[in-house]
């Protein structure tokens, strides 16, 4: 009997699963997720993501039922866990999405070195794998309207239907799915999306049905919440990425969310090229950046004196979600007002955010902090004008900083400007910086770094 094994990782879906697909042409097959020791190990074997993926595997093993199958679940180094359950059923191939993380790939690379038996990866985490599109003489797209304007042209792969059945093995045994307090400590945020495709096609449907239209003129609307709110499950494969491109084609409002689509693309084919930009630079200007505890402690809080801020920060620990705009101001001012490494704020966004992976949460802080692919390095967002022009009426802020709750209209975003009396009523802290001063001196610095970049670079000419 042919039997195959197909590995979940960041796939967790029936529908358009190409590797389900190919392990399904088998007489059997193992449907296999294994819980990593090194990931949960780790520092990013988090509340949030951990109790997401959980739910999602609920879900993945009672689709698998329907299909006359069901997941089966290991814990332990992943390649020996793998390259176990294949031998324990004689299966002559496995089957594994591709991934981009450079975690991901080494994992990959060494099952192949390690299985015993052929290892066939399969595309399903983009909707156009990286490095399909390249430019000509160069490994990858640096800049994204290039990238877009060749993604847009680049043939699509077939969209795949869910397999007719799923046949098991008796032989194979794995264990239960253990609790989330037996895979990491603490608690989950309270208002946190629940996991699985089950709620990933649901949330999906709503938003073609209520917000996909209006969606290029309200995606920055703080109050209004106009986004997909499908992020979270794009990042655990519970929706196929061209499965989502497909569901919208055509819809009025598509082409600026499929853009959207576009960007998580763009940032995957530039790690795989640039694996080292996951922690590293990927555009270095050797900043020198401040070490500042107590900032940072503040704008983890949600208490940089700032109501936007603020309020995004805030947002992240009740939802593990932060609107993507909101991401932008906040990672503005961690990296140019206050001048911190923008891996402190990539490594605190993994901690809670749900959609928290490596290429689009690591290559998007570089964006904003300058070292990454943007093509104006010095962008900065105004926390306060940001705040009056996409919270004008400041609902978003009052939504999550109820120490202003008392304060109407658009004067939530300057509570220092309220008559004295007023300001004196709120249990709100000042300003932990001048927004002005902060960015002249940001410019400061980074005018004295490019004139050092000139020196050396005349040094070494002349030399």
């Amino acid at each position: 009997m042919d039997t195959a094994v197909v590995v979940f990782t960041r796939d967790l879906r029936v529908h358009d699963h190409p590797a389900l697909s190919a392990a399904a042409r088998a007489d059997a097959v193992v449907p296999l997720f294994v819980f990593d020791d090194g990931i949960l190990a780790g520092p990013f074997n988090r509340p949030n993501r951990t109790g997401f993926l959980l739910e999602s595997l609920t879900d993945l093993h009672e689709s698998l039922v329907g299909l006359g199958g069901r997941l089966v679940v290991r814990r332990g180094d992943w390649v020996a866990e793998v390259a176990a359950a294949a031998a324990a059923v004689g299966a002559r191939s496995v089957h594994v999405s591709d991934d981009v993380s450079p975690f991901a790939r080494r994992r990959i690379e060494a099952l192949r070195a390690a299985a015993g038996v052929t290892v066939e990866v399969h595309p399903g985490v983009n909707v156009v794998e990286p490095l399909a599109v390249t430019p000509n003489g160069k490994d990858h797209f640096q800049v994204f309207t290039p990238y877009h304007n060749r993604w847009q042209a680049t043939p699509r792969r077939s969209l795949l239907g869910v397999p007719a059945a799923i046949a098991v093995p008796d032989a194979e045994v794995g264990i239960d799915l253990p609790r989330l307090a037996d895979l990491v400590a603490g608690d989950r945020s309270p208002a946190v999306a629940p996991g699985g495709e089950t709620a990933g096609r649901a949330a999906l449907t709503a938003f073609v049905r209520e917000r996909l239209a209006g969606y290029g003129d309200r995606h920055d609307d703080l109050p209004g919440d106009a986004t997909s709110r499908i992020a979270p499950y794009l990042r655990f494969g519970c929706l196929s990425p061209l499965d989502v491109l497909h569901t919208v084609a055509g819809r009025p409002g598509a082409e600026p969310f499929v853009r959207q689509l576009c960007w998580r693309d763009f940032y995957a084919q530039c790690l795989v090229a640039r694996p080292r930009a996951a922690w590293a630079d990927y555009r270095t200007r050797g900043d020198d950046w401040n070490d500042d505890p107590a900032a940072f402690a503040a704008w983890t809080a949600g208490l940089t004196g700032y109501p936007v801020v603020d309020a995004a920060m805030r947002q992240l620990r009740q939802e593990g979600f932060v609107h993507n705009r909101a991401r932008m101001i906040t990672a503005s001012f961690l990296t140019k007002d206050l001048y911190l490494d923008w891996r402190l704020g990539a490594r605190w966004f993994l901690d809670w955010l749900v959609d928290g992976e490596i290429a689009n949460n690591n290559l998007n802080w570089q964006w904003t902090a300058g070292t990454g692919t943007d093509t104006n390095p010095h962008r900065i967002f105004n926390p306060t004008v940001q705040g009056q022009r996409f919270d004008p009426d400041g609902d978003y802020v009052r939504r999550y900083v109820p120490e202003l709750a008392s304060v109407a209209g658009g004067a939530v975003h300057e509570p220092w400007n309220l008559p004295p009396l007023e300001r004196a009523l709120l249990d709100y802290p000042e300003p932990i910086v001048d927004h002005r001063a902060a960015i002249a001196e940001y410019k400061d610095r980074q005018a004295d770094l490019s004139a050092r970049r000139r020196a050396a670079d005349a040094d070494a000419n002349a030399g």
